[in-house]
């Protein structure tokens, strides 16, 4: 993680429609007029819609300097590829841009890896003992959880009590690929083992279809090397 980035600054809802918008205006196919004016028409007031725009800034419309290249290379994926889901574009910018929505996403995967489904309320405690037991982590773990429903990763259920994890959106474009890999890598600091980067939590919404080595074949970013005898591990070049 890099030092710069917030470490909690995902404090709000942020729906799909709005993401993918914010990061037409980055490709040069959008305007910043239609994006606020989708944010009016869904209701939000004034201050809320400041807030808001304030997230989409430091996702596509104004990226940290060390994030400017990383969302360029995902709209040139964008913008080559076919059918390229929204939600793998927003997830790997959110990822690599707020450790605090990375997190959550690394836990729900994990706590529904085996059976499918979790407990909000697991999720909620082991937030609490990373960033403190405050009303404001309780409620931020919430929006993060809301957004990733709204994304298709995952259904809430009880009243949000209960966790339950989408079917995978399969992935199959090499380069979509390797931009999301490089937003897990980002976000983890540190190269991991090659033979479950395509299974990491924190991706856990997408099922990785293509052969590391055709993806790498792709991503000037991402390098395979050895750490020990005989371990492969994947990481980020220089």
């Amino acid at each position: 993680m890099s030092a710069s980035a917030p470490r909690i600054g995902f404090d709000r809802f942020l729906a799909l429609d709005w993401v993918s918008a914010a990061m037409r205006v980055r490709a040069g196919i959008g305007s910043r007029e239609e994006l606020v004016q989708q944010l009016d028409e869904a209701g939000l007031t004034l201050a809320a819609r400041k807030k808001t725009l304030t997230l989409l800034n430091r996702l596509w419309l104004e990226p940290r300097a060390e994030l400017a290249a990383f969302s360029d290379r995902g709209i040139e994926a964008w913008k080559a590829g076919q059918g390229i889901p929204p939600a793998a574009m927003a997830w790997a910018m959110t990822v690599a841009a707020y450790p605090f929505f990375a997190k959550v996403a690394e836990l729900v995967g994990r706590l529904t890896a085996l059976q499918g489904d979790c407990r909000a309320s697991e999720v909620h405690r082991r937030m609490e003992e990373l960033f403190g037991q405050r009303e404001g982590t309780r409620r931020m773990t919430n929006m993060a959880l809301q957004t990733q429903a709204d994304w298709g990763a995952i259904e809430r259920l009880e009243r949000g009590q209960k966790i339950v994890r989408r079917d995978p959106i399969r992935l199959s474009d090499d380069r979509l690929v390797g931009w999301l890999l490089e937003s897990a890598l980002l976000y983890a600091g540190r190269a991991v083992p090659a033979a479950s980067a395509g299974s990491m939590a924190v991706l856990y919404p997408f099922a990785l279809e293509r052969p590391l080595a055709m993806v790498i074949a792709q991503a000037d970013q991402l390098e395979l090397r050895y750490h020990g005898p005989g371990e492969q591990v994947l990481g980020l070049r220089g």
